[in-house]
C-alpha cells in the first residue's frame, strides 16, 4: 500500500433511479444522515423505521463500495469510517397515474410518485478527521 493519504481519493457517488418511494418521504430520511459520517449514517438507517430508509441504505452502501474500490485502483485503502456523507439529494421521478372508481360512476386519479436518490461520499480530511471526531462526541453528550 501507498503512504498517500486518503484525501486524494476523488469522491464516490451512487444512485437508484425510479425507487417506488415518493420524494417527500425519502427526502425525510436523507436529511437524517446528511453530512453524517458513512458508518454512523449506515447505522441510522439501519435502525430508521421510516420505509423509505431501506432504499436509502442500499444507496448509501453501495457508495461506500463504490468508494473501496476506486481507492482499491488507485493503490490505497478507505473504511467506511474513514467516509462521509458530502451529499445527499432526493430528486422526482416519473409518476404513475392510476385510476380508481368512486361513487356514481367517477372515477379519481391516483398518483403514484417515483424517486431517484443519489448519495455522494468522500473521504475524511485528515486534519479534521481527528478534530470532526471529538466534536462529534461533545455534541452527543449534552
Amino acid at each position: 500500500m501507498s503512504d498517500q493519504s486518503v484525501t486524494d481519493v476523488a469522491p464516490s457517488r451512487a444512485a437508484a433511479r425510479f425507487v417506488r418511494v415518493t420524494p417527500t418521504k425519502a427526502r425525510r430520511v436523507i436529511d437524517l444522515i446528511r453530512g453524517m459520517s458513512a458508518d454512523e449514517a449506515l447505522a441510522v438507517l439501519r435502525f430508521s423505521p421510516q420505509a423509505a430508509s431501506e432504499p436509502v441504505y442500499k444507496v448509501l452502501a453501495s457508495a461506500v463500495a463504490n468508494a473501496r474500490v476506486s481507492a482499491e485502483r488507485a493503490s490505497r485503502r478507505v473504511e467506511a469510517e474513514d467516509l462521509v456523507v458530502q451529499e445527499a439529494y432526493v430528486d422526482e421521478g416519473p409518476t404513475l397515474k392510476r385510476f380508481r372508481p368512486r361513487a356514481q360512476g367517477r372515477a379519481y386519479r391516483i398518483r403514484k410518485r417515483t424517486s431517484h436518490i443519489t448519495v455522494v461520499v468522500r473521504p475524511r480530511p485528515a486534519e479534521a478527521s481527528s478534530a470532526g471526531r471529538s466534536t462529534a462526541s461533545k455534541r452527543r453528550t449534552r
